[in-house]
């Protein structure tokens, strides 16, 4: 029959319920609002019992919580259950809930599994530098809380004993970090939503949406050059293009692809690495116009960089810019075509002047030109604040508001420019960066998002052409912070009167960018490259492997050298023991070093029969506080001392 296992104690409570909060701190951004709200209600309810200002709740309540309120408020809440979000919430839920109806120890080390759980998951959503910390506070924490449900003891010894198994594994955590092969891809497979939440520049462009994603702080990519920078008119980073417009949404047209790049590689060259955040669709971000010497990517027909697979991770490549290349002058009847057509009845006004134009210029250049002109006069407004534009949205803002952001201008041009015969497409990326002083990286974000156009000819091929620049040229030179006209509409590090600010982010992003290089992008190429720096060859993923096992079993056996020499330093209860052992030694009989107490005392009665009383007494008092539930205080360890002072043995 098993034995019953021993019921908490509210110290061991409160270490549980702050094991379960530091937890769940990572998951709380991801979570919905009343998930987390219930999640707090049930670890205060939990702090509550501990401190008997509350009762237990019955098993048939929680039961119904588990069944039918949280886990159908979660498949409400996602629409289905099998994947990471809901299953990462059901998890939270479960481990706040299992947390409340713990009752014995047991109860509790499932809790604290359910933690470790947790703590995995947590960078399925982000791996960034506070959740790593936050992860090893509440690994250390579930560590101690181990101990706690074991014997107890001091706050300060028990986080002592489980920074001590840190410490210990640290040397083999490092080791297989380095060593541990790289494997392209995750070991198993993920849920379909593993990649859910990805922010950035979509591969569609509708009035609005580019202007939404630059009201975002967060990072897109980093560029470090291998020489100068390029000026700052030059610092457009290629992403979708857009060939095909329905009235209100542009959406990239068919294009084919290619291994070799379609375009001329003469001119000035600028050689850079880029680092591109996750973002879950298959473009790549290059100035113009790039080489991109990896096979896990491909040139578009129109000038696109492309992955093979979706970007799903940060990744790192090289790249080469030739900004004076000419492409694209013997373009297909199929492709000028596309880059003509216009949605019958839809922005009448545009399609009348571009029309204009035509009839006034004969020259493509010359009609590109006059629109370009026009964009000048018409004195058109850079903002983030656009009003309601109606069906025909070109039209409403060009002609009657006149304010916009770049995805307007862009539209517009391209709409007139269409109208006026000039095959035109849109190009979406991003425009500029800041130079961060401290580590040298050209640092892009959200907020530099952009999209301008593309005019061909038969003779220039694809030209870039920016109406935003014609109409709001700071925006080119000066970034968005100095072309809005109010800039409480920016995030908040981007406004003048937080230069300090921009300082302390320079520094926690240049950390950033020293993690993400050197922790979370510690690929194989990497590891290669570092191993070779120390001197090691590394053939294979046989050679990997053998130097892990030689690595491991070198730390194992220096691990155990160190604990064999290390002298141990007893407590005050196996200081006690030893000295009762004395007292028995030197009366001749001397305890085996594999005998334990309770049997010891019974050889030890058997010779000294007139003590046999008191040296059961002591035996089992000792055992009792060696391997009881709670740690012995002051008191206990006073009296056992006492009982061995009076133990006389003739």
């Amino acid at each position: 029959m098993r034995r019953p296992s021993p019921t908490l104690n509210p110290a061991q409570g409160h270490w549980l319920t702050i094991t379960v909060l530091v937890t769940l701190l990572p998951h709380s951004q991801h979570l919905p609002a009343w998930l987390s709200a219930i999640c707090a209600l049930l670890l205060g309810w939990r702090f509550t019992l501990d401190r008997g200002a509350s009762r237990a709740p019955a098993k048939g309540i929680l039961l119904l919580l588990v069944a039918v309120t949280v886990v159908a408020a979660v498949a409400v809440e996602y629409r289905h259950l099998m994947g990471k979000d809901p299953g990462l919430a059901v998890l939270a839920a479960f481990a706040c809930l299992k947390l409340l109806e713990s009752r014995s120890v047991r109860d509790g080390r499932s809790a604290v599994l359910l933690c470790f759980f947790l703590q995995m998951g947590q960078f399925l959503n982000d791996q960034a530098i506070p959740v790593a910390v936050l992860t090893l506070l509440g690994i250390a924490l579930a560590l101690a809380t181990l101990a706690a449900l074991e014997g107890g003891g001091p706050p300060r010894l028990l986080m002592k004993r489980a920074t001590g198994l840190l410490t210990t594994a640290a040397p083999f955590m490092l080791a297989l970090f380095v060593l541990f092969p790289r494997i392209q891809g995750p070991l198993w497979g993920l849920p379909h939503d593993a990649f859910s939440g990805m922010t950035g520049l979509s591969d569609t462009m509708s009035p609005g949406s580019i202007g939404n994603l630059v009201r975002s702080g967060e990072i897109a990519f980093r560029a470090q050059f291998d020489g100068p920078l390029p000026p700052t008119q030059q610092r457009y980073w290629r992403g979708p293009v857009l060939s095909v417009f329905d009235g209100t949404t542009w959406r990239p047209g068919f294009s084919t692809l290619s291994r070799t790049p379609p375009h001329s590689l003469s001119g000035p060259t600028y050689r850079y690495s880029l680092t591109l955040e996750p973002h879950n669709l298959h473009w790549l971000l290059a100035l113009d116009l790039p080489r991109h010497p990896d096979g896990n990517s491909r040139y578009t027909t129109d000038l696109q960089l492309v992955s093979v697979d979706p970007v799903r991770e940060r990744r790192r490549y090289q790249l080469e810019a030739y900004p004076a290349a000419i492409a694209g002058q013997s373009e297909p009847g199929h492709v000028i075509r596309r880059n003509l057509r216009l949605p019958e009845g839809r922005n009448p006004r545009l399609l009348a002047l571009g029309r204009d134009i035509a009839g006034r210029l004969t020259s493509p250049p010359d009609r590109v030109s006059a629109l370009i002109e026009t964009f000048r006069r018409q004195d058109l407004q850079y903002t983030l604040t656009t009003p309601r534009l109606g069906a025909d949205a070109a039209d409403a803002f060009f002609f009657d508001t006149r304010q916009g952001f770049c995805e307007h201008f862009a539209s517009a041009f391209a709409i007139a420019a269409r109208a006026a015969g000039v095959p035109t497409r849109v190009v979406t990326g991003y425009q500029g960066g800041e130079l961060n002083p401290l580590d040298g990286t050209l640092v892009v974000r959200q907020s530099d998002a952009h999209a301008w156009v593309e005019v061909w000819s038969a003779t220039r091929g694809w030209q870039r052409v920016d109406p935003t620049a014609a109409s709001a040229p700071t925006r080119i030179d000066n970034g968005i912070a100095g072309a809005l006209p109010d800039s409480d509409a920016l995030p908040l590090f981007m406004q003048p009167r937080m230069a300090w600010l921009r300082t302390l982010q320079w520094r926690w992003e240049a950390i950033g960018n020293a993690w993400n290089q050197w922790v979370i992008g510690y690929n194989d190429e990497r590891q290669r490259n570092f191993l070779s720096e120390l001197g090691f060859e590394i053939g294979g993923l046989g050679d990997l492997l053998i130097a892990t096992g030689i690595t491991a079993g070198t730390l194992i056996v220096g691990l155990l050298l160190w604990a064999l020499r290390t002298p141990r330093r007893s407590d005050p209860l196996d200081r006690l023991w030893d000295r009762f052992c004395g007292k028995l030694a030197v009366a001749g009989t001397e305890r085996p070093r594999w005998m334990g107490p309770v049997a010891f005392a019974a050889e030890a009665a058997m010779r000294h029969p007139r003590a046999s009383g008191t040296i059961h007494a002591i035996a089992r008092r000792y055992a009792r506080l060696r391997y009881g539930p709670a740690a012995p205080d002051r008191r206990e360890l006073d009296r056992l001392s006492n009982d061995i002072r009076r133990l006389t043995l003739k």
